[in-house]
């Protein structure tokens, strides 16, 4: 056995992590190459398949661009993307985001315009979060190369252009309006490290110095306010600020403590908008309708009712494929029927699901005592595991048709669900129960409350019940 005290371990540990931090500060030349690399081949994925053919029913993912393109985006990126978010913090926006460099790198030779106060609005992440979603499924993003340039590429040019007009090598679009950005943020708070300022030694800095010398100031490219960062929902993990002051370092930490312990500062009606309308209604809806019976029988009876009244033009398929799915020579051609009915199911969705998971925590907090907004904000992050599972659930779907078309035996897929849906349900409950804490000591209380918790996860697991189980059959 070790004599090593356990104290000791944890130190050595953390001093490690730290030195992680460090290198990384040291050597941004070699983060910033990744990026370049990155950025290529981001570049090629979404540029070249949109010039070529469609695949044709002989394709398959190792000969044809097209469907390698698609599986690597939508099959493998993008689900372990946000799986990063949790195990690493936001070392994909810091590291490896092409939107983010190229931003920064516009923004180097750019206006440096005062940002505007109406790009400050909170508002924008739950926004331009629902709009994404709802229009990728009006385009289908996730089947064609013209839809995916559109999307991901408009996005690309948008962060550009950004860039070009505000800040000064700063990420303004990563902040205020990358469509992904407040997803992220949620994600981050569950990992289980982040840069930790020592606030005693910054203000120690301001005699002593950093190492004795003068301090150098820091770019901070996702404009974080460096002396009073507290957790890792904001920072991209990029390590430029690593040492700065002696009093930031890259630390461990409990996976539930930003929640917990920041919750009531952090979280704002925004951030519970996009929990429950935003990860657990609107992205529901975009991965439901597409496997959902109840949108082909609405659709039907919708279709005959304005048959019978002789109204046709809604069955009509002359919509572009830049605002409803149409390419004929693949027989997958929206109507303007088709379209409306996609937006209309995916905005329902987003409001039964969101108001009715508003209603039952909103019960819950009041089990806590007198209702509070910022209580209900705090009680909702205790869902963000379970959001984050089921957004990740439903890109795999992507990932499971692609490999279920090469006859690749997913026997297993039915089970790994189950544990991911087990695991990310019993992570949010113990939050949930870890935040009741805070408020309350008396333990019926937080039993009450914990009731209308499980409430809610019932009502998010049968929606996964639903799309993975109950409409197979």
């Amino acid at each position: 056995m070790s004599c090593v005290p356990a104290g000791t371990a944890r130190r050595d540990r953390g001093g490690r992590l730290a030195a992680v931090g460090h290198w990384m500060q040291r050597h941004g030349a070699v983060i910033r190459g990744i990026q370049w690399v990155v950025v290529a081949v981001y570049a090629f994925l979404i540029l070249v398949p949109a010039f070529t053919p469609l695949p044709d029913d002989t394709a398959h993912l190792w000969n044809n661009l097209t469907l390698a393109a698609q599986f690597v985006f939508w099959g493998i990126w993008w689900p372990f993307v946000l799986l990063s978010m949790v195990l690493l913090g936001r070392v994909w926006c810091g590291v490896l985001c092409p939107e983010g460099a190229l931003s920064e790198f516009a923004s180097r030779f750019g206006r440096g315009r005062a940002i505007p106060h109406w790009m400050r609005w909170g508002g924008w992440p739950f926004v331009a979060f629902g709009l994404t979603t709802i229009y990728g499924q009006m385009v289908s993003v996730y089947q064609y190369p013209k839809a995916v340039l559109l999307v991901l590429g408009g996005s690309t040019v948008g962060a550009m252009v950004i860039g070009v007009l505000y800040g000064r090598e700063k990420r303004v679009w990563c902040k205020y309006l990358c469509p992904v950005n407040g997803v992220f943020s949620l994600l981050a708070r569950l990992a289980p490290f982040h840069y930790k300022v020592d606030e005693d030694a910054w203000r120690r800095s301001y005699k002593a110095g950093e190492h004795g010398h003068r301090v150098i100031p820091v770019n901070c490219a996702p404009l974080v306010p460096l002396r009073n960062m507290k957790g890792a929902a904001a920072c991209h993990m990029c390590g430029r600020c690593s040492g700065h002051r002696d009093a930031i370092e890259l630390t461990w930490r409990s996976p539930s403590s930003e929640i917990v312990q920041l919750g009531d500062r952090q979280a704002s009606a925004w951030d519970t908008a996009l929990v429950l309308y935003g990860l657990l209604g609107i992205a529901i809806g975009a991965f439901h309708w597409t496997a959902s019976t109840w949108f082909v029988d609405l659709k039907q009876f919708i279709a005959t009712w304005l048959v019978d009244r002789d109204i046709t033009w809604p069955l009509e398929t002359n919509a572009p494929w830049f605002l409803f799915t149409h390419y004929p020579e693949q027989n997958d051609v929206f109507s303007w029927l088709d379209g409306t009915m996609v937006i209309g199911y995916i905005l329902a969705t987003g409001m039964v699901y969101g108001t009715a998971l508003l209603a039952l925590l909103s019960g819950g907090t009041r089990m806590l005592g007198r209702f509070q907004a910022r209580r209900l904000h705090h009680f909702v992050q205790a869902l963000i595991p379970l959001a984050g599972a089921g957004v990740f659930l439903g890109l795999s779907a992507t990932t499971l048709s692609l490999l279920r078309a090469e006859h690749v035996p997913l026997w297993w897929a039915s089970d790994l669900r189950i544990a991911i849906l087990a695991v990310s349900n019993a992570w949010s409950a113990w939050l949930a129960w870890l935040v009741t804490r805070r408020y309350s000591a008396k333990l019926w209380q937080r039993g009450a409350a914990m009731l209308w918790f499980v409430a809610a996860l019932a009502v998010v697991d049968s929606a996964w019940w639903l799309m993975f189980w109950g409409w197979a059959r």
